[in-house]
């Protein structure tokens, strides 16, 4: 290590860019195809005003999708909750990532009503990250297969 100094700084674009190359090339050494992601999104409007969307990000090689979706947001408006549209939001999501062959969905998230919600539609706990906010609670990993 010798001449190497440890530096606490934001990086660069280029050095970003320079880590994901070597990733890249580390998958490919390792023998693991690269994939990329696909944003998929759906949205419930009222009026032309969005009040709820459920999206997250599908992982693919070419044209074949891996077998997981990572929901990454399912949110709804405080005056639009509790009337279906979060339920009809995942249910749309759910679907159309099956019929593209993605067999399973996971996600993040916390607090008693979404535990419930998640749980109710199928969704099962795999992991729990305890202490995760400054508050003391945790962070629970979800998951739920499509088949």
């Amino acid at each position: 290590m010798k001449g190497i100094k440890i530096v606490n700084r934001e990086l660069t674009s280029k050095e970003i860019e320079h880590v994901n190359t070597g990733f890249d090339k580390l998958s490919i050494e390792e023998g693991i195809a690269l994939e990329s992601t696909q944003q998929m999104s759906f949205v419930a409007m009222k009026d032309n005003k969005l009040v709820g969307c459920a999206s997250g990000l599908a992982h693919k090689n070419g044209d074949r999708y891996s077998g997981w979706f990572h929901l990454t947001d399912l949110f709804i408006d405080k005056e639009f909750r509790d009337q279906g549209i979060g339920s009809d939001l995942l249910e749309a999501l759910e679907h159309h990532t099956k019929a593209i062959g993605v067999q399973n969905i996971w996600l993040w998230t916390s607090g008693a009503a979404t535990i419930r919600f998640y749980n109710r539609h199928g969704y099962r706990q795999f992991t729990e990250m305890e202490n995760w906010y400054s508050d003391g609670s945790s962070r629970i990993g979800f998951r739920k297969a499509l088949s």
